[in-house]
């Protein structure tokens, strides 16, 4: 009988510490997730209320209309961005979900890369999204961005770039609204908003 119950309860022991392991593993893989999801940003200081494009008016390399391709080395960038645009755009950071001036923005225009103007999305292209940062299902033309593969934090995901100036603006995912099925999973600080001139009166 004693035996059997020692038998017992080194099995109840081998379940109890099975299910400890299984459970640091998966606090561990939700952390890793969170943290490639968040890291690189403090909390944006901006909201929608304020100008959304601020962050251009001393750039000499903005332009909303030239498409030309900008080859800048990384010194001219850190001088005309600012310090938090920079992080995201020529470093690769991430704003924290639900932070960004524009995640959850509904106004009518268009949004433009926030290091070098060129026009990136259309306002009707965004949709609401629980992730935490503007989402739109297409951009304004194919060449208005570029992909690379992301392989960070052990994840395999297809990086956004600006099509002009290689700025990092975000991923892209195939569990977007249609009608292209695609989320393209934007920081906001690397965005700027141009409301239409009817919308904007």
């Amino acid at each position: 009988m004693t035996e059997h119950r020692e038998r017992l309860e080194r099995s109840r022991l081998k379940i109890s510490l099975t299910l400890m392991h299984r459970t640091t593993i998966l606090l561990f893989i939700t952390t890793v997730v969170l943290f490639a999801c968040s890291a690189g940003q403090p909390p944006s200081k901006f909201s929608s209320s304020e100008a959304m494009n601020e962050h251009s008016v001393s750039n000499p390399y903005c332009s909303r209309t030239d498409t030309t391709k900008l080859d800048l080395p990384d010194s001219v960038w850190k001088k005309v961005l600012s310090p938090e645009v920079y992080e995201v755009a020529r470093k690769a950071g991430t704003e924290r979900a639900f932070t960004g001036k524009l995640w959850d923005f509904e106004g009518i225009g268009t949004y433009y890369c926030a290091a070098c103007g060129n026009a990136l999305f259309r306002s009707d292209a965004k949709f609401a999204s629980t992730c935490g940062w503007p989402s739109f299902f297409e951009t304004v033309r194919p060449a208005s961005v570029e992909y690379r593969a992301d392989m960070a934090f052990g994840m395999s995901r297809t990086e956004v770039l600006c099509g002009r100036c290689g700025a990092h603006l975000g991923h892209v995912f195939d569990d977007g609204s249609p009608p292209t099925g695609k989320r393209f999973c934007m920081n906001s600080i690397v965005l700027d908003f141009e409301p239409d001139t009817a919308a904007g009166q």
